[in-house]
């Protein structure tokens, strides 16, 4: 299969990917989910390290909260097309024994959006999934 797909040169990218403003301020702080009965993710906590944000998630248990690890995500520049407005994204990835859960964090209009894309490693015959669930900042 042959492509016809050409890469665009450095002077005909956006001047907002060349020279991105990559301020993760509006992702930081504790967020909680907008659905109280989720059975899926109840809180993201966001944090800056250096450079780089941490994420910490809690999932929702049977009995109580499950508490994913932390892990250093990668920042990502968001550009709205539509309103020409450039914001911040996070990438975070989590592994666990059974699975891999790859979550796509960003901001729209003051509520945290994930989305969050399982797929699982331990032959359980579960079907992979997407979901997308949204939060609102702690008071």
């Amino acid at each position: 299969m042959t492509s016809n797909f050409a890469a665009k040169q450095t002077t005909d990218l956006s001047p907002k990917l060349i020279n991105p403003d990559l301020d993760a301020s509006k992702l930081l702080g504790r967020w909680l989910n907008t659905n109280r009965n989720t059975s899926g993710i109840t809180e993201c906590a966001i944090e800056m390290q250096g450079e780089r944000c941490s994420v910490s998630i809690t999932g929702a248990g049977k009995d109580s909260a499950l508490p994913w690890p932390t892990v250093k995500t990668t920042l990502l520049v968001n550009l709205e097309e539509e309103a020409k407005q450039q914001s911040v994204a996070l990438i975070a990835d989590f592994e666990f024994d059974f699975m891999k859960a790859e979550t796509h964090i960003r901001v729209n209009k003051g509520v945290l959006v994930i989305v969050l894309f399982i797929t699982f490693t331990d032959d359980s015959g579960r079907s992979n999934y997407v979901n997308r669930e949204f939060f609102y900042r702690e008071p």
